[in-house]
């Protein structure tokens, strides 16, 4: 297939990171090619949902897309019949990043390809990108915003791949969604994070009525978000660099003012916060009080939670604290030895399928992205000091290459929070600032 021309940015992720820094290039008269071969173009994984039940994690008002245009999302949502302080559905949600990428195409500074990126290299000081289609697109810039990596494979399932469900977004996880809901079989969620409820939600929605168990080390799962008095924070009142420290001031502080406020008074915060931890200080908080922060942090919509509380007082979900030990496919059924938390025999259930609810891969020396495992093995990137994503400076160009950047949860490293709406928009902003400025200058 012939090479594109060269165009000023290659965008390799069609996400929602993605999508709104090619929108903002093309305001700003900058052209770019947003290359993205998953068929959810413009909307990503999380808003890519066609399911009624799934909703955003956060009310309307808080969910533009653009920097500097806080109601941007929130009017549009209100001409719909909405409210502001709504939890929209995701679906809607992922019409108006659809909405927002036609704009840029239709600018004339936006193409789309619907391919995937499989290696990108330096060549006459540009980037040459190499596509599974066969196509080449040649940039003189290049944007990694591909978002979350896939978890990593289950080692306990490896003999019963065929009753393991590896991607919970994907068409083989619908049509078991739609084969447990006919049949009425029993399903395992292994996590029991944001992915869980989604599933829980799917499986609930599609009319299943036999019994879900979600399993995770600690068996935490998201809290609900609720109408509290906000308790705002300077950043000098704050402990700073030692992660006890934080982590002490926080519960105290909860028990002052309630732990949503005393957690969301951090939220301006967030970022200096991680990046005044050492190294140690952040594995630290990585091994032992991630899926606490995640669980309070990352809420769910009351109505959802109502829903998920209410499976678990009839019995239709249990969520377990605990490991697998063994998993095998008996023919008829995935027989899965689960050692729950505190016990000191495993006790052996059965499953017609189980679906790998983890979350996103937190190590990127294992990225299975053929684009990304391109540029790590040419040292045009690195991964950064932690290993979950890549080393980015503050201007979110990737350490190791020329004119490379990169966006969203890929720069977790240096950032921490770079998953939400609010933060990742920021981020492009940044990004298309210091685009125009060195390919203008």
């Amino acid at each position: 297939m012939k090479s594109d021309r060269e165009v000023p940015v290659a965008i390799v992720g069609g996400g929602f990171s993605g999508t709104i820094l090619a929108a903002r290039l093309a305001r700003r008269g900058i052209g770019s090619v947003l290359i993205d071969g998953s068929g959810r173009l413009g909307r990503g994984v999380a808003y890519s949902t066609t399911e009624p039940a799934h909703l955003l994690n956060v009310p309307a008002e808080a969910m533009s897309a653009w920097s500097g245009e806080a109601d941007h999302f929130a009017e549009r949502f209100e001409a719909e019949g909405g409210h502001r302080r709504d939890f929209a559905e995701r679906r809607l949600f992922g019409r108006y990043l659809g909405k927002i990428l036609d704009d840029a195409v239709a600018s004339g500074f936006t193409r789309t390809v619907n391919a995937t990126a499989a290696s990108a290299k330096r060549r006459d000081g540009g980037w040459h990108v190499e596509l599974d289609n066969g196509g080449t697109v040649e940039a003189a810039a290049l944007v990694l915003a591909s978002g979350n990596q896939e978890p990593q494979p289950l080692s306990a399932f490896s003999g019963a791949r065929d009753r393991l469900i590896s991607d919970p977004w994907g068409s083989a996880a619908q049509a078991r969604v739609r084969e447990l809901a006919a049949s009425g079989e029993n399903a395992l969620l292994i996590g029991t994070g944001l992915t869980m409820v989604d599933l829980v939600l799917s499986l609930d929605a599609a009319g299943h009525r036999g019994t879900i168990v979600a399993l995770s080390r600690r068996g935490l799962i998201p809290r609900s978000h609720a109408d509290y008095e906000p308790a705002p924070i300077e950043f000098h009142e704050l402990p700073l660099g030692d992660i006890r420290g934080l982590g002490r001031w926080l519960r105290q502080r909860a028990a002052k003012v309630g732990w949503r406020a005393a957690v969301d008074s951090l939220r301006p915060h967030t970022q200096a916060l991680w990046q005044g931890l050492g190294g140690e200080q952040q594995r630290r908080f990585l091994r032992h009080g991630r899926a606490w922060w995640d669980v309070h942090r990352s809420r769910i919509a009351p109505q959802v939670a109502k829903t998920i509380a209410g499976l678990i007082g009839e019995g239709r979900l249990t969520v377990m604290a605990g490991r697998i030990v063994t998993a095998r496919d008996t023919g008829g059924a995935l027989e899965v030895e689960i050692r729950r938390r505190g016990a000191s025999t495993p006790q052996t259930l059965c499953f017609a399928y189980a679906f790998n609810c983890t979350g996103p891969l937190h190590s990127i020396s294992r990225t299975r992205d053929p684009l990304l495992r391109s540029v790590l093995d040419a040292g045009q990137v690195r991964a950064d000091h932690l290993g979950i994503g890549l080393e980015v400076d503050e201007r979110s160009r990737a350490a190791g290459g020329e004119r490379i950047w990169a966006l969203g949860p890929l720069t977790k490293g240096r950032y921490w929070e770079i998953i939400a709406v609010p933060d990742i928009r920021e981020q492009a902003a940044t990004v298309a600032d210091d685009i125009a400025r060195e390919l203008i200058a």
